[in-house]
């Protein structure tokens, strides 16, 4: 008899236990919106062409914004523009000594200069003639005109041959970005998810080299229907919601930010076959990843954020 007891009550404690997980499901709030987990990808090619010397990276490795994680072979651009420094210096060579011969006109004005005042002196006291004076200006005009005639001379040929290194300059200047590009560096913070090419490969401009996702904040690429469409608006707040362990669910913040402006026919992957005809608008929502979502998880979107249970 007592143990007839003891198997009823057993049966009344499962029977109570599975009413209050039904209870418990149906306080649940139903999802407005449908979709799956998506990161923002970067692929990332080589910059220039040559042989892939370092290329450390592996597929799951978390990168720094502006890390570097390869190098493109650049002996032959070193070699290039060591060569094209020394043309440059060797025209500079050939550039003419200005300043000691406009320096030697320059002090043969200052005496003459100095030999008027004098005479200008003498005249003064009748000891000097008028054609002295007149003879020293005519010396002191062409000393003049000689030294602006000679400015601009070597100012041409100066001129002359900066013009020739100019294109050298801009020879080395191309060199030096086509060397700065040679070193691999991460644009963004993100994960590696793929790996395209090895040390030792040859790449060319434009080859890719590896693809990262940003992990951290992370995208859910939901659809929703023409008539919740003005329920959703950019920048604003709603709750998503995914699977964890023992059937239940945990919640994240999302924003919206991004709203198809064409509609759709329903992805088949997350709806049923009735809603197949249903046409529906993609939006996109930014999440914190705490390290639970991975990419192509799906998700339920709360357009009210108000609208679910804490959990």
């Amino acid at each position: 008899m007592k143990a007839m007891n003891t198997r009823q009550n057993f049966i009344a404690l499962s029977v109570m236990m599975m009413l209050l997980s039904s209870a418990c499901k149906n306080n649940e709030s139903e999802p407005d919106a449908y979709g799956n987990f998506e990161a923002v990808e970067t692929i990332v090619s080589a910059r220039t062409e040559g042989n892939l010397e370092k290329f450390t990276i592996q597929e799951g490795q978390v990168l720094e914004a502006g890390q570097e994680v390869g190098l493109v072979d650049t002996t032959q651009l070193y070699l290039k523009k060591q060569q094209l420094i020394a043309n440059k210096n060797g025209l500079r060579e050939k550039l003419p000594s200005i300043q000691p011969e406009l320096d030697v006109l320059k002090a043969q004005i200052a005496i003459q200069e100095r030999e008027k005042t004098r005479v200008e002196n003498l005249l003064k006291v009748g000891a000097a003639t008028g054609k002295q004076l007149d003879d020293i200006n005519a010396q002191i005009n062409i000393l003049k005109s000689q030294l602006s005639a000679r400015k601009s001379q070597l100012n041409t040929q100066t001129s002359a041959t900066l013009s020739e290194s100019q294109p050298i300059q801009e020879q080395i200047a191309q060199i030096n970005d086509q060397l700065a590009k040679s070193h691999i560096l991460n644009p963004e913070k993100g994960v590696v998810l793929v790996k395209y090419a090895e040390p030792g490969e040859t790449v060319r401009y434009g080859t890719p080299l590896y693809k990262t996702g940003d992990l951290e904040q992370i995208i859910l690429r939901a659809y929703v229907a023409e008539d919740q469409l003005s329920k959703v608006k950019l920048n604003g707040d709603v709750k998503v919601r995914i699977d964890i362990a023992d059937g239940a669910f945990k919640y994240f913040d999302g924003k919206v930010e991004w709203i198809s402006s064409q509609a759709e026919f329903t992805p088949k992957i997350i709806q049923t076959k009735e809603d197949r005809v249903n046409m529906v608008y993609a939006v996109k929502i930014r999440i914190k990843n705490t390290g639970e979502i991975k990419i192509g998880m799906p998700g339920e979107v709360f357009l009210n954020a108000n609208s679910t249970e804490s959990k």
